[in-house]
């Protein structure tokens, strides 16, 4: 073998021998998309969880409780004496003003009393005077007049006992209102205290609520409030005006009155209300949704998402919402707290967070 075909079957070997050592670290396609599966289902195997992040905001602390309306005020009217109906002045829905003339019963019998007296007063008057005269002369003992005067006075009273009687058979509005159905007619015969219709005054109207107990250093009078009725979408509002003082030992709640405006008469007297009263107003409150706060045997806890992991955070809370729960100590502005997949996830877990 010449020198030439040595060096040509030298090169060859080397050739082959570099190719056995550098090919098995040479990449291939297959060996990039196994390595990226690879990273793919180290990622997916995160469980993905809600998270909220906290902030301060206003807190308004509301008592939701239902109520009912009541008039102003109201009354029955009816007769304090007996005696037939000989004219009603109201029709049933009037609005009235105080001392209207309502209803007048036959008066008579009292009017031609009265005009006996009258004449007996006359009478009376003239003797009295007579006997004053005398008096002045000393023909008559001061005895003598004073009985003349006295059977004066008398007649004076009796005509004012009359008088009063007579100011019953004529039935007037107590105050400004509105007077219901009547329950009587003219010509009817009125026994004392028979109902002859209810007098509403419904401008302003009364709510009357109840309140649990624990809630009695927060509500005070002035407090405003708001309310709806079945009937109307509109929201009304109005003002405590008076507190029970006592706590109903039954239901251990407090009474409360309050007066709304209603100018137009859409609010009447048993309607069924159902009340929002703001207790109190917290400028800074730390508020996180309900759902994320998980119970204990001695108290209550979260998840914190921090720096890629789950970490379990102790809190003390205080006034819950509808959707979210007030946490006074535990938290800090800027913490992000896990919101689903509580029950999926421990202290220490690694998961994927998506920020709502």
């Amino acid at each position: 073998m010449n020198k030439t075909s040595k060096r040509i079957l030298y090169t060859v070997i080397t050739l082959v021998i570099l190719g056995i050592i550098i090919y098995p670290k040479l990449p291939t396609d297959g060996e990039d998309s196994a390595q990226q599966a690879a990273a793919a289902a180290s990622k997916s195997s995160k469980l993905t969880v809600d998270a909220h992040v906290v902030s301060r905001s206003q807190l308004k602390n509301t008592v939701n409780v239902t109520g009912s309306i009541l008039a102003d005020e109201s009354v029955i009217l009816n007769s304090e004496v007996a005696g037939k109906v000989e004219k009603i002045f109201f029709k049933e829905g009037q609005k009235v003003k105080k001392g209207e003339l309502l209803v007048q019963l036959n008066d008579e019998e009292v009017q031609a009393e009265i005009e006996k007296l009258q004449y007996t007063q006359q009478l009376n008057k003239d003797n009295e005077f007579r006997q004053k005269q005398l008096l002045e002369k000393e023909a008559i003992s001061r005895e003598e007049y004073e009985t003349s005067l006295t059977t004066l006075n008398t007649t004076v009273a009796e005509i004012k006992v009359m008088q009063a009687r007579l100011d019953k058979h004529h039935i007037r509005s107590p105050f400004d209102g509105i007077i219901g159905l009547r329950d009587i007619s003219e010509g009817s015969y009125l026994n004392p205290g028979a109902r002859i219709a209810e007098l509403y005054k419904i401008d302003p109207v009364k709510l009357e609520f109840a309140i649990p107990s624990k809630y009695i250093a927060l509500v005070n009078e002035g407090d405003s409030l708001t309310f709806t009725v079945d009937a109307y979408e509109e929201e009304f509002s109005g003002k405590i005006y008076a507190i029970e003082p006592q706590i109903d030992p039954q239901t251990r709640s407090l009474r409360v009155r309050a007066k709304a405006p209603n100018d137009h008469a859409k609010l009447l007297p048993g309607q069924f209300t159902r009340i929002s009263l703001i207790l109190e107003t917290i400028p800074n409150a730390m508020m996180v949704p309900t759902i994320a706060i998980i119970p204990e045997l001695n108290g209550k806890k979260l998840y914190l998402y921090k720096n890629g992991v789950v970490e379990s955070q102790s809190v003390e809370t205080g006034i819950r919402t509808e959707e979210q729960l007030q946490v006074l100590k535990g938290l800090a502005p800027g913490d992000t707290v896990i919101t689903s997949g509580i029950l999926q996830i421990n202290q220490g877990s690694q998961v994927n967070v998506n920020l709502k």
